[in-house]
């Protein structure tokens, strides 16, 4: 054997034991590592449960006053959250037709119950999407031991979906109360019995206080540099605080502002953005300029598990600025109708439902609306809301008609229209399209007929823009491009001819 093939099988030897002395090494410290720490609770879950990313729901702890044993705030936190957990955990069980974690949180007599139903609904193609939304436990008794708790829930707002296979057969909004006694047992708080005491439908309330609307004038607002992005490292208050002059002296009295759901950190709000948000309901107030909040912007999703997160977030956002005075209106969501066919009319519609239950129960004092993308929707859940909004992007001649056909089947709701407008775009991407010119007829022509027929309005919007997120129309640039110009004031800053009827005179 030569001697460089000798030193070629040297080399290789050596290289094989110093990776095989690394594997031992690894290996060993991982076995260490594992027996010299404790275990890690979401590992010993079989769905690794994530409370703050997957459901929280309202829950309101009666003051504690059980007999037998003192309960005290750890305890009462961990009770807490495998209570809430065992109902998670359940919620997905019974959506995918597995088992999969109902040992975790279930005694064994308690889980019995649950796989028949399992085993009942596999059997016959049933599927249950269902959720809670409040709870409002009063602690009853706390063992001597510290081994056993018995709660009765009050008043548990339930939302399910029965399905068989994929077809929609029942949809239930309870309202019920629950005993329920827990045992601990491997440092978990399982559920042993869990026995509904009564059960009533949900009443689905309506708001009639009366809402003076008559004077909005407004206008949808995004700065020019940033549209759809308006929070964040962009947010300029200088800028904002010169927008808004131009607003005002523009004879208009009210803004509309966006909150997007993701960006804002979903169930977990980014703190940032919040002082930010306050910030330009500060600048609004100081140019005398109210303001319609619309939540949930480039929200999508409305899973019936989703449902408890989406209600975190809208707490936060509702709670922060529920008494400033510059706020007048919140708009619960922007075209939820466009996702009607994409995500079912039957599940938006029951999301819309209880988030004006809920927001109106956050904040009592400020009305609501939806910001429907056309009049033939306005009918939908207009008896919970304070006033109906849609947005007019059609026919001119045809504006008039829609209203009065609106304002017939409503009736006692005030009507306003928060979104309209006309692209002044004319190019390669569109030819035939409008110019400046034909853009400041179609604003002389609106605003004629709002004042026929006694019409409230915010249009779309301040400015032309340079870029428009694909989120917003995708990426074609025969839509993007007549997107960049609705404006009334031009990408170079000068007012467009549209721009003196951007108001009543």
């Amino acid at each position: 054997m030569s001697k460089i093939n000798k030193n070629i099988l040297r080399g290789s030897l050596l290289l094989s034991y110093v990776i095989i002395l690394t594997l031992l090494i690894f290996g060993f410290g991982a076995i260490y590592s594992y027996l010299n720490t404790g275990a890690d609770r979401s590992k010993m879950l079989h769905t690794e449960v994530k409370q703050v990313d997957q459901y929280l729901p309202e829950l309101k702890w009666a003051p504690l006053n059980n007999e037998g044993r003192p309960m005290d705030q750890q305890t009462l936190t961990a009770v807490e959250n495998d209570y809430l957990d065992a109902w998670y955990v359940k919620f997905v069980s019974y959506k995918t037709n597995t088992k999969k974690g109902i040992d975790d949180y279930y005694t064994k007599s308690a889980r019995a119950n649950i796989f028949n139903i399992i085993d009942h609904n596999i059997e016959n193609q049933i599927f249950i999407d269902a959720t809670t939304l409040e709870h409002q436990p009063t602690l009853e008794f706390f063992s001597e031991d510290g081994q056993l708790v018995v709660l009765t829930d009050h008043n548990v707002i339930e939302y399910k979906r029965l399905f068989n296979g994929e077809t929609l057969v029942a949809e239930i909004n309870e309202q019920s109360s629950y005993r329920v006694t827990l045992l601990l047992e491997d440092g978990f708080w399982r559920i042993r019995h869990l026995v509904k005491l009564k059960s009533q439908p949900y009443a689905k309330s309506t708001y009639d206080k009366p809402l003076e609307v008559s004077k909005i004038k407004g206008i949808n607002y995004y700065p020019q540099a940033n549209p759809w992005d308006m929070f964040g490292d962009n947010l300029d208050s200088e800028i904002i605080a010169k927008d808004f002059e131009i607003i005002k002296t523009s004879g208009l009295n009210s803004i509309r502002i966006f909150i997007p759901y993701e960006a804002f950190g979903k169930s977990s709000v980014d703190l940032t953005k919040l002082e930010q948000l306050k910030t330009v309901l500060d600048l609004a107030e100081s140019k005398s300029l109210k303001v319609m909040v619309t939540l949930f912007d480039f929200y999508g999703d409305y899973s019936v598990l989703d449902w408890t997160l989406t209600q975190r977030h809208a707490k936060i956002i509702v709670n922060a600025l529920k008494d400033h005075k510059a706020l007048a209106f919140w708009d619960i969501k922007n075209e939820p109708n466009l996702d009607f066919e994409s995500r079912g009319k039957t599940l938006v519609t029951a999301w819309l439902d209880k988030m004006v239950d809920f927001v109106k129960s956050q904040d009592p004092n400020h009305a609501i609306t939806i910001g429907w993308s056309n009049a033939e929707s306005g009918t939908i859940l207009s008896d919970k809301l304070d006033f109906v909004s849609f947005h007019y992007y059609e026919k001119l001649e045809e504006l008039g008609t829609s209203f009065k056909t609106l304002q017939a089947k409503v009736k006692d709701r005030p009507i306003i229209i928060s979104e309209y407008g006309l692209s002044s775009y004319s190019g390669f991407w569109s030819p035939f399209g409008n110019s400046d010119d034909d853009q400041a007829e179609y604003h002389k022509t609106i605003q004629s007929i709002f004042s026929e027929n006694d019409i409230q309005f915010m249009s779309w919007t301040l400015y032309d823009f340079d870029n428009v997120p694909k989120e917003v129309v995708g990426r074609l640039p025969w839509r993007q491009n007549p997107q960049k110009h609705f404006g009334f004031i031009n990408k170079s800053g000068i007012r467009k001819s549209s721009f003196k009827y951007i108001s009543k005179k």
